[in-house]
């Protein structure tokens, strides 16, 4: 019985299959639905704090409300509640310790993200949840 699902959300078509697929969990297990999108600073830990830095976070931050905002109203047309979080860090820790400080029962997630950059560093971020998770973690492939 999942009584508290946590999906990870990063923009992409998959991420947005994922969260289909986190909706019908919660339409079947009558449980409460949580979306997390993560904006990951690892990727900007060695780089010196510039303007540029600045303008590709606000775009990450932008591309990350945008992906909540996605959610939300699909969530909304299938009569679901959902509760958004935008987080940053690394990917992979975030997703864990947001879904312990939920209690989630279930993590789901997509295999990859939109391009090949993202689907190297997002399989490596499914890969490092189901490792590390000590609840069970749906991963959905498109």
């Amino acid at each position: 019985m999942y009584k508290t699902i946590l999906v990870a959300i990063d923009g992409s078509a998959v991420s947005e299959q994922a969260f289909e697929a986190a909706v019908e969990q919660a339409h079947a297990w009558k449980g409460n639905l949580h979306a997390v999108y993560v904006v990951e600073t690892g990727l900007f830990t060695d780089i010196p704090v510039d303007s540029k830095l600045e303008v590709m976070y606000s775009l990450l931050e932008q591309e990350g409300s945008g992906a909540l905002d996605r959610v939300k109203e699909i969530a909304k047309k299938k009569n679901i509640e959902v509760e958004t979080h935008f987080e940053q860090g690394h990917a992979g820790d975030t997703i864990i310790s947001t879904a312990q400080k939920l209690n989630a029962d279930l993590i789901v997630m997509g295999s990859h993200g939109k391009s090949n950059v993202d689907r190297l560093l997002l399989g490596s971020v499914s890969s490092f949840v189901v490792e590390h998770s000590v609840v069970s973690v749906l991963v959905v492939r498109s």
